[in-house]
């Protein structure tokens, strides 16, 4: 029996315990019991729960929770790979909801855990299965499986709409919080598949994950296009400020303005909004460049 297996065997004999012992019991709860109280962890899991139908249920949320906008009415709990457990456990919470990518230390799960509160901790895969997936997965735990259906379809709907570029330009994202914090997107990331998705090259493949950006590899790489978090290049003080980075200058991007921005969590989260994500960082990466 493999690894995968093993977790698929434990995680269906944990549902069926909570089913039974009532604690998920989202649609034939009476009035008189006490309603499902979830804090999510993660993002993307925020934002299906919401487009479920159940936001409701949330009583906190993380940080990286910010769509849709209501969410930012809830209690924060931090951010999730700096979660508080005792922040957690002060609200109470019936059910903790978060992903595997979301970077929650295990040992704060285990203290939520201890308290008595059950956690559940979706894999999540980036890719556009990946996201059919965690919709689905979602609404099966959460007890309205056919809710996932319609959220599937819109992003099918929504994916048939993209218009893939055709020229496969070398993109470079930074991921900038001021010019003291600049790191660049390597393999495997969600940028890097999301890049991949819309038709281009990532113009930094050649490790994993991310490390610090330098001018030389930023001249080497020569990226047509550079990318960023909206809040990314606002914290560099703009297009002026990123054009003054050592090395911007001397690539193609930054020699035609090719710099694009979008929102961090659409760009990155995976979630039912992938095709619309997709639209916008196509549509950008085929304007015209100013020259």
């Amino acid at each position: 029996m493999n690894k995968r297996t093993v977790f698929t065997t434990w995680l269906s004999s944990l549902l069926m315990s909570l089913l039974v012992s009532g604690q998920l019991a989202f649609a034939n709860r009476s009035p008189k019991e006490e309603p499902v109280r979830i804090v999510s962890l993660d993002g993307t899991v925020s934002e299906i729960l919401c487009d479920l139908g159940l936001q409701s249920h949330l009583i906190g949320v993380d940080v990286t929770s910010t769509y849709p906008e209501s969410l930012q009415k809830l209690p924060k709990v931090g951010h999730n790979r700096n979660i508080s457990a005792e922040g957690v456990i002060s609200l109470k919470p019936t059910l903790v909801l978060t992903s595997v990518n979301a970077g929650t230390k295990p040992g704060v799960i285990e203290q939520i855990k201890s308290a008595g509160i059950n956690v559940i901790t979706f894999q999540q895969e980036f890719s556009v299965a990946g996201t059919k997936k965690l919709i689905q997965d979602v609404a099966n735990t959460c007890q309205v499986p056919s809710r996932a259906k319609p959220l599937i379809k819109k992003l099918d709907a929504d994916l048939a709409q993209v218009k893939k570029v055709t020229n496969s330009p070398k993109i470079l994202f930074i991921y900038a919080r001021g010019t003291g914090t600049m790191m660049v997107s390597g393999k495997g990331t969600q940028v890097d598949k999301m890049i991949e998705l819309a038709g281009g090259v990532n113009a930094t493949s050649g490790f994993d994950n991310y490390k610090p950006l330098t001018a030389e590899s930023l001249v080497s790489a020569n990226p047509d296009v550079i990318l960023l978090f909206d809040t990314g290049l606002e914290s560099l003080g703009g297009a002026e400020g990123l054009a003054k980075v050592q090395g911007v200058a001397q690539t193609n991007a930054g020699k035609n303005g090719r710099i694009i921005v979008m929102d961090g969590h659409l760009l990155t989260g995976f979630s039912p909004r992938l095709g619309k994500a997709l639209q916008e960082l196509t549509q950008k990466i085929s304007q015209k460049p100013k020259v």
